[in-house]
């Protein structure tokens, strides 16, 4: 498990924004990790996310900006055998906790500030490269594919994710606390078209 963090060195502004990031990882299975597109309205473009890396390998972040025009960075990361490693210790107990969330933000929200807030399923996000260690055939994938993040009405967020993602997705971005209708809303698509959903009233100072 291999925590990545993609911090924007602009801020979202009507004018000028970043709106999408690719998250790309060389050498695993599938390249693609995650394709997340934002809000201008969420003041910040920073995404953390908890990824498997199948053998050492560059990540990528490739920024898409408003004038259509990409910006990438590239970290060498030594890690391996993510992908295929077994899965947790008690899968059937992981798999009645599936679709349990969380949201949460800062402990202290400030109106207009830009604030880090977090989206959290329990999935054991299978990647159909793990082996029973009982049966030794592989297990099915089943992973989280989509995740849609709402700040009232505007959609803040959506994650398009692969299985390089981590058991137990978990997704830090930003949204700005605005007085009006401060509700943050998620809702997760698995790969067996299972919905979850959660939502969370902010206040704010």
């Amino acid at each position: 498990v291999v925590p990545i963090s993609i911090t924007s060195k602009i801020a979202q502004s009507s004018k000028n924004y970043i709106k999408k990031i690719y998250l790309l990882i060389d050498k695993n299975p599938t390249p693609v990790a995650g394709i997340f597109t934002l809000s201008p309205k969420a003041g910040r473009a920073d995404i953390s996310i908890r990824v498997r890396l199948e053998e050492y390998t560059y990540v990528r972040a490739v920024a898409e900006l408003s004038d259509d025009s990409l910006h990438m960075v590239a970290k060498y990361v030594r890690a391996s055998g993510g992908c295929s490693a077994p899965a947790g210790k008690d899968l059937q107990a992981a798999l009645k906790r599936i679709g349990k969330m969380k949201l949460r933000t800062d402990s202290n929200p400030q109106l207009g500030k830009p604030t880090q807030a977090q989206v959290m399923v329990s999935h054991p996000n299978l990647s159909g490269m793990q082996k029973d260690q009982v049966t030794q055939l592989y297990i099915p994938a089943h992973f989280v594919r989509k995740i849609d993040v709402m700040h009232g009405k505007e959609k803040l967020l959506t994650a398009k994710l692969d299985f390089a993602v981590s058991e137990n997705p978990n997704i830090r971005f930003y949204f700005v606390p605005n007085g009006a209708n401060d509700v943050l809303s998620a809702r997760v698509e698995d790969s067996k078209n299972s919905i979850f959903e959660k939502s969370l009233s902010i206040k704010v100072e």
